[in-house]
């Protein structure tokens, strides 16, 4: 939310929608039911040619721990491709210009690639994790498991809330569909393959969205210049030049929409990158992915997924926004002759309206599949990580300490079904009482953030306290939410959705909560340093895969034996790697939000015709690269288990075998695959 837009009208004045409710429901209920029936079908077929038995914990929860490289980028970038992704991204492109989608992008890359750290750390020291909160309770115990169970939840509500509310949103702007029916039913189809398939359907899903996804924003890189009103880059640079003429941007180098030099651009940028931050590193999907990633799959699966992720909020926010901006003033623009209202504008409307521009209908179509495909495909990594807290964390830890694997399975289920329901109605509560993507988009640093350096520390760094870990991130979040709301009340004189929703007191709580742990638990640690000794978390058994009643040679006995073994032969692998993870977080931090963007800041550079040209085409070459690492990539680093279950169902055969533990199809040689086969014979 920005200053400006308070100053219009705020009515919910809302277009016509160019299609009809009937089209709604048929690409929420029935293609997502559709989407749904396919997973548990390849899921079933897998089981049949492949081994994998989705009715066994670690298959259902960790995808045994085998998922290449390819499939890994792949789920990476569906893991920040949500539905606000692009929405947001061009929402601040409208609002600041061309720095708002380049500090969105800025602030997601960068912290993807920086997992990739936290995921090798975690595959070498604790192998048998299933969840973040798993490693919290062996290093600090039980009251540190609640407190981060707590932030964990808090973390995986507040996303899938944001995500809900800005696709209903434009569910409902496109077809006329109840926002109330819509933030229902878009989890319903998730849910489904979710409890049927579990994280490998995931994983599955988040390809074949992700990949549908990039078609669709790649035809409109090029459906966009040839509507007859754009015709060219240099003819849009000339009509978003004129539009910052008309309504000159405060805070921007010459009142411009085509400058780097954007007051709010650069602290959307703070405020953006910290929220990142707390998303990531407290998203427990992300480490479920990461555990799912065979060993030599997770750093370059998480370098290349967090860098070519970075030209769909840049690109698209970039094009999108300066389309409607130069439109705007047109008749073909959906909303002329008035601008966009503050309420279409913090609904993110702005995308959909850049589709219906170009497109028409069909740009609507496109518009309601992408967001739809975006918004189930972040769910299911939502869903899959609350269930596996529910059922690891809760139950197994409290309630039944020796539960079977069935067991597990069970809860599972239920957390599936709770939290789909569960989110939908915090979702529709919060529109009830005002509260829309906007404001979520801009203030939910502020509780993602508390368990930021905690966290981190508790993976890196040996000497933090238990202490300190537990009272931290207490402190941070007490200090963020203090300074967020005492902002609010010193800049505007009232505490209220409105205020809290401004760009100021959003950028205070948010970098408040972020690095005001930092200084709590280093001194509170500094009173008392602690020795952690890494061993402990590799002597913890934490693989369900176990069946004591299964005759000896069984594949739950092979499938631990190649655990231990693959344990103890992969450290001096992964060390190599968690190097290589470190040299690219740093690289990408330094090159995509310092040397890039900030010499740009400060030179109150205004862009020409050429370098607003040169922008684009950089940005619609990096789209198309990214359409062919997340829809190809996983083809070709896949095609062994491809070309197995091919052959599976031309002969016939059903294969007991079960996939690799540590190695993928393709990778590094050094580190040979181990597979049930190659052990011992079934």
């Amino acid at each position: 939310m920005d200053p400006f837009l308070t100053a219009r009208d705020g009515a919910a004045v809302m277009v016509e929608p160019p299609l009809s409710q009937a089209v709604g429901y048929i690409v929420v209920v029935l293609v997502g039911f559709v989407i749904a029936f396919l997973m548990i079908l390849v899921t079933q077929l897998l089981k049949r040619t492949s081994g994998e038995d989705n009715t066994k914990t670690e298959m259902f929860m960790t995808a045994n721990r085998s998922v290449t490289t390819g499939l890994t980028a792949s789920a990476v970038v569906s893991s920040w491709l949500w539905s606000t992704a692009m929405l947001g991204s061009t929402l601040v492109g409208y609002v600041n210009g061309v720095s708002g989608p380049f500090w969105f992008a800025a602030g997601c890359s960068p912290m993807i690639v920086f997992f990739a750290v936290l995921g090798i750390s975690c595959k070498r020291k604790i192998p048998e994790a299933h969840t973040l909160l798993e490693i919290v309770r062996i290093r600090y115990g039980k009251s540190a498991h609640i407190v981060y169970m707590v932030l964990c939840l808090i973390n995986n509500l507040i996303a899938v809330a944001n995500m809900i509310l800005g696709a209903s949103a434009v569910i409902t702007a496109m077809t006329g569909m109840h926002i109330i029916a819509a933030t229902f039913l878009l989890p319903a189809g998730v849910a489904m393959y979710t409890f049927f398939g579990g994280i490998k359907a995931t994983f599955l899903t988040d390809y074949l969205h992700t990949f549908i996804i990039m078609i669709i924003l790649c035809y409109f890189s090029i459906k966009a210049f040839t509507l007859e009103e754009v015709g060219s880059m240099s003819n849009l640079f000339e009509l978003v030049k004129a539009a910052g003429e008309r309504s000159p941007v405060s805070g921007n180098e010459g009142g411009s929409y085509l400058t780097m030099t954007s007051k709010g651009g650069l602290l959307f940028g703070i405020l953006h990158i910290c929220a990142n931050f707390g998303l990531v590193i407290m998203d427990t999907s992300f480490f479920q992915k990461s555990f799912s990633a065979s060993p030599k799959a997770v750093v370059p699966g998480y370098v290349i997924g967090g860098i070519a992720y970075f030209a769909i909020p840049w690109f698209i926010g970039t094009l999108a926004s300066s389309v409607v901006l130069g439109l705007e003033d047109n008749p073909i623009f959906p909303t002329y002759p008035r601008r966009m209202s503050s309420t279409e504008v913090s609904n993110g409307l702005v995308l959909p309206y850049f589709a219906m521009t170009v497109a028409g209908k069909g740009g609507a179509v496109g518009i309601l599949l992408i967001t739809f495909m975006a918004v189930t495909s972040t769910l299911s990594a939502q869903i899959i990580a609350v269930s596996s807290i529910i059922s690891f964390d809760i139950y197994r830890t409290y309630l039944k300490p020796k539960a079977l694997d069935a067991d597990i399975i069970r809860w599972c289920h239920y957390g599936v079904i709770f939290f789909a329901l569960f989110a939908s109605g915090f979702s529709t509560m919060l529109h009830y009482v005002g509260i829309n993507l906007g404001w979520t988009l801009y203030m939910l640093g502020v509780l993602t953030c508390p368990g930021i350096f905690p966290t981190t520390f508790t993976i890196l760094w040996r000497r933090q306290s238990k202490v300190a870990a537990i009272v931290s991130p207490l402190l941070g979040m007490a200090t963020g939410i203090a300074v967020w709301l005492g902002s609010a009340y010193a800049l505007y004189g009232e505490v209220t959705i409105v205020s809290t929703g401004m760009t100021y007191p959003c950028v205070y709580g948010t970098v408040a909560s972020a690095f005001s742990p930092l200084p709590y638990t280093v001194i509170i640690t500094l009173c008392r340093p602690e020795d952690f000794d890494w061993s402990r978390f590799r002597g913890e058994k934490l693989a369900f895969e176990v069946d004591h009643h299964a005759p000896k040679g069984g594949e739950a006995a092979v499938l631990e034996e190649e655990l231990d073994h693959a344990n103890l032969r992969d450290q001096p692998h992964l060390k190599r790697w968690g190097r290589i993870a470190g040299i690219w977080a740093l690289a990408t931090f330094l090159g995509h939000w310092v040397l890039w963007p900030l010499p740009m800041y400060a030179s109150k550079y205004i862009f020409s015709s050429g370098f607003y040209t040169a922008w684009l085409v950089v940005g619609v070459i990096w789209l198309w690269i990214t359409l062919l690492i997340v829809g190809f990539y996983p083809i070709i680093d896949g095609r062994a288990q491809l070309w197995e279950v091919w052959i599976a169902i031309r002969e016939g055969k059903v294969s007991k075998s079960s996939v690799s533990i540590s190695g993928s199809s393709t990778g590094d040689d050094s580190t040979p695959s181990t597979t049930a086969s190659d052990e011992k014979p079934r």
